[in-house]
């Protein structure tokens, strides 16, 4: 049986935590602090991220850990779009150090360098926020 990687409409808080490596009661906190970052809850309550949602916290993470913002400094370049317009284009101009992994198995079936893998998300993640800066 062939596994496509479909990907989701919705996400679990626990599935997002493992993606964004932001463990579940931060995410919790960004909500109470970010106006822009608000989950739909289902029917049980439980918090269901969609990929915008997801985008923001990416953005959100590095912000505050890589570029040393502020709670307050992150949510002033978040509400000014002429802010977020600079640090997201900086973002996407800074080369990015990639250390060259060794090859691990997939599925005991494919092997591929971590590195390719590594590349496609970099890739998706810069088509993304180039997607938004269109948008700004």
């Amino acid at each position: 049986m062939a596994d496509f990687n479909l990907k989701k409409l919705y996400y679990s808080i626990s599935e997002v935590s493992k993606m964004t490596d932001v463990e579940q009661y931060v995410l919790r906190y960004w909500e109470s602090v970010f106006d822009q970052l608000k989950p739909q809850k289902n029917r049980a309550g439980n918090r269901a991220y969609t990929n915008k949602n997801i985008q923001l916290i990416l953005l959100i993470k590095t912000l505050l850990r890589e570029k040393k913002y502020t709670i307050e400094g992150a949510k002033k370049v978040l509400e000014d779009e002429s802010l977020l317009k600079k640090t997201l284009s900086e973002e996407l101009s800074e080369p990015k150090n990639i250390e060259v992994a060794k090859e691990t198995k997939i599925e005991n079936k494919i092997s591929l360098p971590k590195e390719v893998n590594l590349k496609q998300d970099l890739i998706e993640i810069k088509n993304t926020l180039e997607a938004i800066l269109k948008k700004l």
